[in-house]
C-alpha cells in the first residue's frame, strides 16, 4: 500500500511540473532542457532554509518559489528575445551551471553528496491539492487573453507582432509561470523524498518533461497530463526496464513526430461540461441495460 501511495504522490508532482512545462513549451513554443534547474532551486532553497534557518515549511517554499522566479527572470532577459532552438541551448547551459554550481557548494548543499535530513511535509492530500490547483490556473491561463496571445506567438511571432502583441513581455510572463510552477513542485518533492541531489535535475529530467508534452498533445494540457500519468507510472510498474527509459522515450518521440504529430489528443480538451455529460451518458446507458 505504502508503494501505490509513493507512486501517485510522485506522479502528482510530475503532473506539477508538467503543467509548467505545457505553459512554456505548449502555449508559447518555447523548448526549455534546464527547467529542471528550477525544480533544484526550489528543492535546495526550502530545504536549506528549513534544516539551517529554521524557518516554517510554507514560508521556506514561498521564498524559493520567489528567488526561482527571480532568477528566471534575470535568465530570461536576454533569452526571450533569442530564436527557440537557441533558447533551448541557453537554458541547457545555464541548467549545467546549477548542477555545477550545487556540486560545488558542498558546505550548504552537501554538494555531489546531496542534502538530507530535510522533514518529511509533502502528503498524499497536499500533492493532490497542489496538482489540482495547479491544473486549475493552467487551465484558467490558457482561455484568458495572455494565454491566446502566447497561442498567437506560437503559431506566428511576425503575425502576432503586427496584431500589436508585446511578444517578449508575453515569454516573460509564459516563463516567469512556468517557473513557480516547477519550482513549488520540487520543493515538494524535497519534503517528500527528505533528500536531494544534483544528478535527480539533470538535463534528461526536462527532455522527459517536454517529450509528455509532446506525446500527450503540445496543444491539449489534457493530453500532457495523460502521458504525464501514463510515462511516470509505466517505468515504475516496469522497473526490470528501467534502464531502458530512455531509449523507450526515443521511441515514443520517433513513433509521435513519424505518426501523430500533433500528440495523441491533439487539441482536444477534457472540460467539466464534458465530464458530465460523460457521466450522464454512462447514467443513460447503464438504465438501458437494466431495463
Amino acid at each position: 500500500m505504502q508503494f501505490y501511495a509513493s507512486l501517485v504522490t510522485f506522479t502528482l508532482i510530475s503532473v506539477i511540473a508538467v503543467t509548467g512545462i505545457y505553459v512554456l513549451t505548449g502555449l508559447t513554443g518555447m523548448f526549455s532542457l534546464g527547467q529542471a534547474s528550477f525544480m533544484a532551486i526550489g528543492a535546495y532553497v526550502s530545504g536549506v532554509l528549513v534544516v539551517k534557518a529554521g524557518l516554517p515549511f510554507w514560508l521556506s517554499v514561498l521564498i524559493a518559489v520567489v528567488i526561482s522566479v527571480a532568477v528566471g527572470y534575470v535568465v530570461g532577459l536576454p533569452t526571450v528575445r533569442l530564436r527557440r532552438d537557441y533558447i533551448s541551448l541557453v537554458t541547457l547551459g545555464f541548467g549545467e551551471a546549477i548542477i555545477a554550481l550545487l556540486n560545488q557548494t558542498q558546505s550548504i548543499t552537501g554538494g555531489a553528496l546531496g542534502f538530507s535530513g530535510i522533514p518529511k511535509k509533502t502528503t498524499l492530500t497536499l500533492a493532490l491539492v497542489s496538482a489540482i490547483l495547479c491544473i486549475f490556473f493552467v487551465s484558467c491561463f490558457k482561455r484568458s487573453k495572455y494565454g491566446r496571445q502566447c497561442i498567437a506567438a506560437r503559431s506566428d511571432e511576425l503575425a502576432a507582432k503586427a496584431m500589436g502583441i508585446n511578444v517578449p513581455k508575453i515569454k516573460m510572463i509564459a516563463l516567469l509561470i512556468s517557473v513557480a510552477v516547477t519550482a513549488y513542485a520540487g520543493a515538494l518533492y524535497a519534503f517528500y523524498t527528505t533528500y536531494v541531489d544534483p544528478g535527480i535535475f539533470g538535463w534528461k529530467k526536462s527532455a522527459e518533461w517536454v517529450i509528455m508534452v509532446f506525446f500527450g498533445g503540445v496543444n491539449s494540457l489534457t493530453g500532457s497530463l495523460f502521458s504525464t500519468v501514463l510515462l511516470t507510472i509505466l517505468p515504475e510498474t516496469l522497473r526490470f526496464a528501467a534502464d531502458y527509459r530512455t531509449v523507450f522515450y526515443a521511441i515514443l518521440v520517433l513513433i509521435i513526430i513519424n505518426f501523430k504529430p500533433e500528440g495523441i489528443f491533439g487539441e482536444y480538451e477534457l472540460s467539466p461540461s464534458k465530464l458530465i455529460k460523460l457521466f450522464k451518458r454512462g447514467a443513460k446507458g447503464e438504465k438501458k441495460n437494466a431495463a
